[in-house]
């Protein structure tokens, strides 16, 4: 599905990412995890085409998308639910779901299919999504991301800020579209929430992945969660 190899990046003469490296096989959930400003949101915006890659490839399906702009790299299949979730406030909540969204086939993600999946937005609908709450807000970016009919979806710090209960709702929303079959990169730092979710997970330190493996894998190694993550 996505195929990160050698990647360069960064901002200005300062270079954040040094040789990232990782995959998202097809239906699989895939992280990056490590501490803050360790460059996994760069590796982000490296795939989304936001900041320039300066070496190596991303390849989506098979194809380079390394040197594509960042509305080209959408249309290929990949839809972001960025930090701070970033809704538009002064449009209601149907008119932000259908502000970007793009056709997916008689199997596809349509505005009923997100209604029917977060039925408190069908109930806000004509709300603008300013008077939302977080968690709202929160369900409103995946909503319209989905609408976009992604292939890979790429969540970055999604339960960011908030309650127990939304981040609960979000992780089993996302667990719902892993039996679907979608493809999901997600960076974020509950280890224990995505415990039950992820296939993979990938350190990030100092802008190169330095270990990989399961969830169970990192359990059992407190040693490496100290080191890298903390915990």
């Amino acid at each position: 599905m996505l195929k990160v190899t050698g990647l360069e990046a960064g901002y200005g003469v300062s270079q954040v990412l040094f040789g990232m490296g990782f995959e998202v096989p097809r239906g699989s959930v895939t992280s990056l995890i490590g501490r803050n400003g360790m460059g996994k949101t760069t590796t982000i915006h490296t795939i989304l085409g936001m900041v320039r890659a300066r070496g190596g490839d991303i390849q989506l399906e098979g194809e380079s998308i390394t040197a594509l702009q960042p509305n080209t790299i959408a249309r290929r299949g990949i839809g972001l639910v960025p930090e701070g979730r970033r809704v538009f406030p002064s449009l209601t909540v149907e008119e932000n779901l259908v502000a970007t969204s793009r056709p997916g086939g008689a199997d596809g993600w349509s505005l009923e299919r997100i209604y029917d999946l977060f039925p408190r937005l069908k109930e806000r609908r004509g709300q603008f999504a300013a008077t939302l709450s977080g968690g709202e807000q929160q369900m409103l970016a995946v909503g319209r991301a989905l609408l976009t009919n992604p292939a890979l979806l790429i969540l970055d710090e999604a339960t960011e800020g908030l309650a127990p209960v939304i981040r609960a709702d979000i992780w089993a929303t996302l667990r719902r579209l892993k039996e679907l079959g979608q493809s999901i990169l997600v960076v974020d730092k509950n280890l224990k929430e995505m415990a039950p979710l992820v296939d993979r997970h990938h350190i990030v330190e100092k802008g190169r992945v330095v270990w990989q493996g399961s969830p169970q894998e990192l359990a059992a190694n407190e040693d490496l969660a100290h080191r890298y993550l903390g915990v």
